[in-house]
């Protein structure tokens, strides 16, 4: 059902717990399955993600997304972040099975939500603002 990669990054997940020096944090969630994503940043004056760590409450896929996406965000610019996607996420973990789709969703989500959080810190609107169109649930302004 997971792949050896999904499996790695639940058992030995990467970038674990809070940075006491972030400079942005971003948090989501997901109502209909419980899983929580916090992720923590410290963001270079030049805009390069230089250290990144998550905290996650929920499943195996959840823990092994927020893994991987901490991985491919390491050492990039926050342009080069905010371009990952979720299939990004799941290509580099082998896949995911269709019910654990979401988890990627998160971690992508979760990755934006502390950027703003970056850009809202500095008082900066940020220049590339994700437009919601309610696909994720984790913002809020999905559709009732």
């Amino acid at each position: 059902m997971y792949t050896e990669q999904v499996m790695d990054h639940f058992a030995n997940p990467r970038n674990v717990g809070e940075l006491e020096d972030a400079n942005a944090v971003g948090q989501v969630g997901n109502a209909k399955c419980g899983d929580i994503m916090k992720m923590y940043m410290k963001i270079s004056d030049d805009g390069i993600v230089e250290d990144v760590k998550f905290k996650t409450f929920g499943c195996g896929a959840a823990v092994a997304t927020s893994s991987m996406a901490t991985e491919l965000v390491k050492g990039k610019s926050i342009d080069e972040a905010l371009a990952l996607t979720n299939k990004a996420v799941m290509d580099a973990l082998g896949g995911l099975p269709p019910a654990k789709i979401h988890c990627s969703v998160l971690a992508e989500e979760a990755i934006h939500a502390a950027i703003d959080d970056y850009y809202a810190r500095k008082g900066i609107e940020n220049p590339n603002p994700r437009k919601c169109d309610g696909c994720c649930e984790s913002c809020h302004h999905h559709h009732e």
